[in-house]
C-alpha cells in the first residue's frame, strides 16, 4: 500500500468522523437519541476520559491525557511511514493507518472542541461560539454509536448478576473508535500476514 492510498483512507476516516461529531454536536443535546432499530441508536454522549470513560484524576488528569496521545500519534504515525518505506505487507500498512486515523480523530476533539463549542447540556452546542466550555488540550471526545443488542434483566438462576438489567453492547462509539478496534482486529486476526518471520 502506497503513502498516496495510505494518505487518502485516513483523510476518508477522519472527514467522516468530524463531520459526524460535528453534526450530532450542534444538533443534538446531551444525552438526546434517535431509535434507527431497536439494536442501534444515535445516543449523544461525551467522554472525559479514555477507552470506557476511564480518567485520569486531577486538575491536570485530562492535560496529561491529551499530552500522552499527542506523543503517541508522533510514534503511530513514525510506524506507518516506516512500514510504507520498508514496503510492509498491505495489511500492516491498512491497519496502522486505521489506527494512526482514529487516534487523531478522537486527538482533535481533545484539543480543540473545548475551545470552539459550548456546552451541551439542556441545549444544542453552537460551533464557534463564544461561550466555550473548556480549554485547549481539554474537549471531550464525541461519541454517538450505541448497539443495545440485548437489554433485558438476567435470569435469577444466574450467580452474582441474576435479577440484573444487562445490555449488550453498552459502551458508545464514534467513527474514529471503529477504525482504531478495526485496525487492532486486523492485526490480531492477519498476525502472520502483518509481521512475517524472515527467512
Amino acid at each position: 500500500m502506497s503513502l498516496k492510498k495510505a494518505s487518502l483512507l485516513i483523510v476518508l476516516i477522519l472527514l467522516i468522523d468530524q463531520i459526524s461529531k460535528i453534526y450530532i454536536k450542534t444538533n443534538f443535546m446531551l444525552g438526546e437519541q434517535v431509535e434507527v432499530f431497536s439494536w442501534f441508536r444515535i445516543l449523544f454522549v461525551e467522554n472525559e476520559g479514555m477507552a470506557w470513560g476511564a480518567k485520569i484524576p486531577g486538575d491536570y488528569g485530562k492535560i496529561i491525557l491529551t499530552t500522552f496521545r499527542l506523543f503517541a500519534i508522533v510514534g503511530i504515525g513514525y510506524w506507518l511511514w516506516k512500514s510504507i518505506q520498508d514496503n510492509a505487507p498491505k495489511v500492516l500498512i491498512l491497519s496502522v493507518s486505521l489506527i494512526f486515523a482514529g487516534a487523531l480523530g478522537n486527538i482533535l476533539d481533545s484539543v480543540f472542541y473545548g475551545v470552539i463549542f459550548d456546552h451541551s447540556m439542556s441545549q444544542v452546542a453552537s460551533l464557534f461560539a463564544e461561550d466555550n466550555y473548556g480549554h485547549w488540550l481539554k474537549g471531550n471526545v464525541v461519541d454517538m454509536l450505541y448497539f443495545p443488542l440485548y437489554d433485558g434483566i438476567l435470569p435469577e438462576w444466574m450467580p452474582i448478576w441474576g435479577g440484573e438489567r444487562f445490555v449488550f453492547f453498552e459502551p458508545v462509539f464514534n467513527i474514529a473508535d471503529s477504525a482504531i478496534s478495526l485496525g487492532f482486529a486486523l492485526l490480531i486476526l492477519f498476525n502472520k500476514k502483518a509481521f512475517p518471520k524472515e527467512d
